[in-house]
């Protein structure tokens, strides 16, 4: 569903329909997805968080990690603001970025503001899920249990169903190549991503070797976003040197959907917006800068110096014909 929902956002928002975003400009086209994403992280995966893990913790792990993780990609803006540099475009990357980050840091602030507007609301209406009312508790152990294992089937039968609607559709599209049949790919392999993500939350908060060096670097969310953004990176350039119809539909699908999913923004600018809440603000921006930077200069290595030295090598041999 995060992929779908990023692919809809990136048509609405893109050349076709609402000419905001673009490859060739900072606006990326994965911008407002990111941007939504990022909101909607401050108000259910930090404001409402709780309330939500009292009706069942799947049901919060189904939001935040699962569909706004996969709404939100970090391997998908990096590796447009690779392509800006490897076309000579430096300053569009930088203030690509620089203004992108504003954007997606101010979103989730944005997102828990409103959102505890709301709740104030909800208090002042006597309907706040903190009320003694309205809040949701699963006490006896006997119940909790059936929640979590009502909610686990529920979501179960939508991924399996999304999962075949996509199977059928890829088989239908394949053969056309185009948006159609990377986007149905990209669904079938989405899930991938978010389970290897989720796997890599493990070790935020453990720091390095057994003294537990610099906790307070996510390394699990720092792992997903970098090496998402290589991978990525590589396919691109597989892309490049392949030139092949078949090879971009599912090198595509998989950029799309499998990396799209194991890289994250939400996750990565709420963990970036409570550092910055924290004592320790200088924190908040050397967490921001390890992972940008990290992910760009890679990215440059892996993606930008072949390209130069394909199209370098192209141009000796046109001189010499």
């Amino acid at each position: 569903m995060g992929v779908l929902t990023r692919y809809i956002l990136g048509e609405l928002f893109g050349p076709r329909v609402g000419h905001v975003t673009s490859d060739q400009t900072i606006l990326y086209l994965d911008l407002p997805s990111n941007m939504v994403g990022s909101f909607m992280m401050g108000w259910f995966g930090v404001v409402f968080k709780a309330d939500i893990s009292n009706v069942s913790e799947y049901l919060d792990i189904a939001l935040t990690t699962g569909y706004l993780g996969s709404l939100t990609t970090f391997s998908g803006w990096n590796q447009k603001m690779l392509e800006l540099s490897v076309s000579g475009h430096w300053l569009f990357s930088v203030l690509g970025f620089l203004i992108g980050f504003f954007l997606v840091a101010f979103s989730v602030i944005f997102g828990i503001e409103t959102a505890k507007g709301f709740r104030w609301l909800l208090r002042r209406l006597k309907m706040s899920s903190g009320s003694e009312n309205c809040r949701f508790k699963i006490n006896a152990n006997a119940e909790g249990l059936k929640h979590h294992i009502a909610v686990m089937v529920v979501l179960l039968l939508i991924l399996g169903l999304l999962w075949g609607v996509s199977g059928v559709l890829v088989n239908a599209e394949f053969k056309h190549g185009g948006n159609h049949a990377h986007l149905w790919i990209a669904c079938m392999v989405g899930p991938l991503g978010v389970w290897i993500r989720w796997l890599l939350a493990r070790l935020n908060g453990r720091g390095l070797g057994t003294t537990g060096l610099l906790k307070w670097i996510p390394f699990g969310t720092l792992i997903a976003n970098v090496s998402a953004a290589c991978i990525m990176a590589a396919l691109a350039a597989t892309k490049k040197f392949v030139n092949n119809r078949d090879c971009d539909t599912i090198v595509t699908g998989v950029q799309f959907g499998l990396l799209g999913c194991l890289s994250t923004v939400s996750t990565f600018v709420a963990e970036f917006n409570a550092m910055r809440e924290g004592m320790h603000t200088w924190r908040a921006y050397t967490y921001a800068m390890i992972t940008i930077c990290a992910s760009f200069f890679l990215g440059i290595l892996i993606y930008c110096i072949p390209i130069w030295r394909m199209e370098e090598c192209q141009l000796l041999g046109g001189h010499i014909r």
